[in-house]
């Protein structure tokens, strides 16, 4: 099955909220080596103008990953999974995520494009509270390799 390109421009419901938990921040921090006493120190995170501690920017893929999976397990995108990996990754944040955020993000399909034997399928993620304040927009590309 090919790769339904009536998806370009389609979005996806938002997710469950997610809370952005002091423990969450500090488990990833941790695991990437950050070493940053604004994500660990609420004295440190107030002292530099934050409510809380802060998250590192890459902390967004958290978040970000379960509402891409609902644009690449939907059936009818017919992406093939065994042959998906993954090509790109960046965040653009208006503000850094930090504890006590309560989040959802929502995900568009941007693009998808033939390269060669090989397709791209690009993603937007937008990352809000649940206020409706914009945080963060993740973009990411999967590539599709050919036979």
């Amino acid at each position: 099955m090919a790769v339904n390109r009536d998806y370009v421009g389609r979005t996806f419901a938002p997710t469950e909220p997610y809370e952005v938990s002091r423990v969450k921040i500090a488990e990833f921090a941790t695991a990437i080596g950050e070493q940053s006493p604004l994500c660990y120190s609420v004295e440190a995170a107030k002292q530099a103008g934050y409510p809380d501690v802060i998250a590192p920017p890459t902390f967004a893929i958290v978040i970000a990953i379960t509402s891409s999976a609902q644009v690449t397990h939907d059936s009818g995108l017919g992406l093939n999974d065994a042959r998906v990996v993954h090509g790109e990754q960046s965040f653009e944040h208006d503000r850094p995520l930090h504890a006590g955020d309560v989040v959802v993000a929502r995900s568009t399909v941007e693009d998808i494009r033939e390269l060669g034997r090989h397709l791209t399928l690009t993603t937007r993620t937008d990352i809000t509270t649940v206020d409706g304040e914009h945080v963060c927009t993740a973009r990411s590309i999967l590539v599709e390799r050919g036979e």
